[in-house]
């Protein structure tokens, strides 16, 4: 059986650059690298990858535990993480945790037990436990929301990108803004629903709790708490809404009940997914950089796997763009 060696003798290199090259590790040169996989193919070799993996304690795979892959949010994240890991020679697992906790839970069994080089997640909404992570010592890294203070995270200014939404709702004429929002118990739905609380307050408006819903952050239940908010006595004008997802759900009552955006009511929802614009009306959001969320953390995450990261937690706070469209206009 052909060893590293052999090969690093066939293509006349070091056995250390057949490493990388085989690792995918992006500085080496391009054509160095086919060399060395062509001299790999010839002479048959195969990468010993148990015998690695007991050296080095730990794997070159990652696990990147989200919580609903069918948000187009999620997908544009692991997006950004898969680029940047595989420029630095890792390969992602893929996990999708469904908000549900024992599921999230049996994947970071799975994530220690296989001793990945690193996580990143995204905690649920019931707060995840992330000690045998800790306990470990391997490296995690959160997106989105916040779990566990000692851990990098990669989040965004939620509050500020509400009070821009409902502040324009308020300039654009709309006078009685409602929010929709995810569960209390999770940080990214308090900070949007606190964005647009000081929005009414720079308006100079009493708050009015009626016209604030918490769901889960999925279709169904946000159909449910939008048929509610349309059912008080006093209704609002508009409305604020959390994420895209819940964003279908609000769109699919708004039709049953004949309710068009912009001209009957206005709507802004945060995320600019693929079909916003292509909606009617085109749907006002407030964009998130889904991508460089996952590649920043993916480079949080390299930084921590080679030591060159601070002691310290980092968290980093990345910004909103609010893309006006004609669902927040008065249409007529």
């Amino acid at each position: 059986m052909a060893k590293l060696i052999d090969v690093a003798r066939r293509a006349g290199v070091s056995p250390a650059t057949v490493s990388r090259a085989l690792n995918n590790v992006t500085t080496v040169d391009p054509a160095l690298a086919e060399r060395v996989r062509a001299a790999a193919d010839e002479l048959g070799y195969r990468p010993n990858g148990v015998a690695r993996n007991l050296r080095r304690q730990r794997t070159d795979v990652w696990a990147l535990i989200i919580s609903d892959i069918a948000n187009p949010f999620f997908t544009a994240v692991a997006r950004g993480v898969e680029d940047v890991a595989q420029g630095q020679g890792f390969s992602v697992l893929l996990c999708n945790s469904d908000e549900d906790q024992d599921k999230e839970q049996r994947y970071l069994r799975v994530a220690e037990q296989e001793q990945v080089a690193g996580v990143i997640m995204s905690p649920n909404t019931r707060g995840s436990d992330v000690s045998r992570l800790v306990n470990a010592a391997i490296p995690l890294v959160t997106v989105d929301r916040s779990s566990h203070k000692a851990a990098d995270s990669v989040m965004v200014h939620s509050r500020a990108g509400a009070r821009d939404a409902t502040n324009h709702l308020f300039a654009t004429g709309w006078s009685r803004p409602a929010c929709l929002t995810g569960p209390e118990r999770t940080d990214t739905a308090q900070e949007r629903l606190q964005g647009y609380l000081d929005a009414v307050k720079d308006a100079r408006r009493r708050p009015a709790m009626s016209l604030v819903r918490h769901a889960d952050f999925h279709e169904e239940s946000a159909r449910e708490a939008m048929g509610s908010l349309l059912d008080e006595r006093r209704p609002p004008d508009s409305v604020l809404i959390a994420n895209a997802t819940m964003a279908l759900g609000a769109l699919g009552e708004l039709n049953r009940r004949g309710i068009k955006p912009g001209r009957d009511l206005g709507l802004v929802a945060f995320d600019d997914t693929p079909w916003a614009r292509f909606i009617d009306p085109p749907l006002t959001v407030v964009a998130q950089p889904a991508y460089d969320i996952g590649a920043t953390a993916a480079r949080l995450l390299t930084e921590r796997i080679a030591g060159t990261a601070p002691k310290r937690a980092r968290h980093v706070r990345l910004s909103t763009e609010l893309i006006v469209r004609a669902s927040s206009r008065h249409l007529r």
